[in-house]
């Protein structure tokens, strides 16, 4: 989890439109993004995975969600106007600023992704089920797939992808497990709507 105090200030800040010159040139041209831009686009930079409506409402000081959500309009279309390699985008119940999909190949050959944990086709299967079957039990994970699962969800869980979301009315209460927002960040997501067809 992202820890945000870091991210808070205890005032806006003050962007200055017509900076000192610089060399005798005269004053530089004003800056594209006002006070609440700049504060979204440095909020989404410095975090480390998305940020919830709330967590940007009350982060930028800004009335209501409606609001936060016509401001990153207006500074995505300021990317897309600058032809930027960045781009806002929703995921996983917030937003994040990530590197737009054209240039995932350049970056992949100098960065290695080892957040997501690699899946066998056993894991990928029971994660399949569990996100669009949730919540499900374990006996009903093991009815469609014919076979033990205990071993695969305690994986699953030591990987961050799924959870324990809660327990069945049913005789004994058993357990029932769905996926995280982790699974949702890493798969692109915005939220289990997103999901592709399970057939695919």
């Amino acid at each position: 989890m992202t820890d945000l105090r870091h991210l808070a200030a205890p005032a806006r800040f003050q962007l200055d439109a017509h900076p000192e010159p610089r060399g005798g040139q005269g004053p530089l041209a004003p800056l594209a993004r006002d006070a609440v831009l700049a504060e979204l686009e440095a909020l989404l930079f410095a975090a480390d995975e998305p940020l919830t409506t709330r967590q940007l409402t009350q982060l930028a000081g800004l009335a209501n969600a409606a609001e936060l959500r016509r401001a990153l309009r207006r500074l995505q279309s300021q990317y897309d106007q600058e032809g930027s390699p960045l781009h806002i985008q929703e995921l996983a119940g917030g937003f994040q600023l990530l590197a737009r999909p054209e240039f995932h190949p350049w970056l992949s050959r100098w960065f290695q992704d080892d957040a997501f944990p690699r899946l066998t086709p056993a894991q990928r299967e029971t994660l399949a089920i569990i996100a669009h079957k949730q919540p499900i039990t374990r006996a009903d994970l093991e009815a469609i797939r014919g076979v033990q699962s205990a071993d695969l969800l305690r994986q699953l869980m030591e990987k961050g992808l799924i959870r324990i979301v809660g327990r069945h009315a049913s005789l004994g209460r058993p357990v029932l497990y769905g996926t995280t927002r982790r699974f949702l960040r890493h798969l692109g997501l915005r939220n289990l709507a997103d999901l592709p067809p399970l057939e695919s």
